[in-house]
């Protein structure tokens, strides 16, 4: 499977966001308020949100192009610069009256101790626009991830779900928020153990969370749900099927963006053919791989090829 990635040709849509990192050090508490003084030595930029999607997919190898967009602002150019960068064929539509996404996190001793987020939701107009290009870049893809981060890119995910559907492309969704209903139709959607909860409420032992998880995959059509359920590993509901993957024995540094590199790892495997068990597999080990990272981090194609 993994000589195969080349080949796939990867859509990923939705919210991005610039996430920047402040370096430092912490040697004392502020006199001012009960919190400590970072003096900061060094600042990073890294690609969030789908775009941190599309840039897992790349270093897994897969050909990738990504549909998003951003304010025209000095953090929209600098993921654009990024984008370009890391080899993702991007299409960022502009909206003046966006500012772009920015999470900023400080970081003091290899520990987060603050996360600033700064976002305007996109205008309408603009929106119209993306889902236009949508349509005429679905028919290039093999796959397509629509990542969406309740940020306000992805309000016409419905109407992408059946162009994607009619085109015969696997769809598959990292959900946010309360109303699912707009998900209905896609091939797989990726929520967290949290995110489960808030729509099935809570579950006793496995057996009524298989019973729940079904229930909904069946209420939205979907071909299966794989619920990433953090030291409990994953597990995939499928028609008549589940997988389960235990998490992989090492030390969580970081869970930030994990969920970006499974939903990238899972897309890119079943398009290269790996059945859902495999595809499983293969994204759980992605998932254990890239929480013993700092920050938004990936997983490259050498790194799953060793761990397997």
């Amino acid at each position: 499977m993994l000589n195969k990635i080349a080949r796939v040709r990867l859509l990923v849509v939705g919210d991005v966001m610039l996430d920047r990192y402040w370096f430092g050090e912490v040697n004392r508490i502020s006199p001012e308020a009960p919190v400590p003084v970072v003096k900061v030595d060094r600042q990073e930029e890294r690609l969030g949100g789908a775009a941190n999607v599309a840039r897992n997919a790349v270093a897994l190898g897969a050909t990738t192009a990504l549909l998003s967009v951003v304010g025209d602002d000095e953090a929209g150019r600098g993921i654009a610069r990024l984008l370009a960068e890391g080899s993702i064929d991007a299409s960022l539509h502009i909206d003046n009256t966006l500012s772009t996404i920015i999470k900023l996190r400080v970081i003091g001793r290899q520990q987060q101790l603050l996360r600033i987020d700064f976002e305007t939701p996109p205008s309408h107009e603009v929106l119209l626009a993306k889902l236009a290009d949508f349509e005429r870049r679905v028919a290039d893809a093999d796959v397509v991830i629509l990542s969406d981060y309740g940020k306000g890119g992805l309000a016409h995910i419905a109407e992408m779900i059946r162009l994607a559907s009619a085109a015969g492309k696997p769809v598959l969704v990292d959900p946010k928020g309360d109303d699912w209903s707009r998900y209905a139709g896609a091939t797989v959607m990726t929520p967290n153990r949290a995110e489960l909860k808030q729509i099935i409420g809570h579950w006793r032992n496995e057996e009524e969370l298989a019973e729940k998880a079904q229930r909904l995959r069946g209420q939205l059509g979907l071909e299966a749900l794989l619920v990433t359920r953090s030291e409990e590993g994953m597990t995939l509901f499928a028609d008549g099927e589940t997988h389960h993957q235990p998490a992989q024995a090492r030390e969580v540094f970081d869970v930030s963006g994990a969920g970006d590199t499974v939903i990238a790892t899972l897309a890119v495997a079943l398009a290269a053919g790996a059945d859902w068990a495999e595809a499983i597999r293969v994204a759980n080990i992605a998932a254990g791989i890239v929480v013993g990272k700092l920050g938004t981090a990936v997983v490259t194609r050498e790194e799953i090829a060793r761990a397997i």
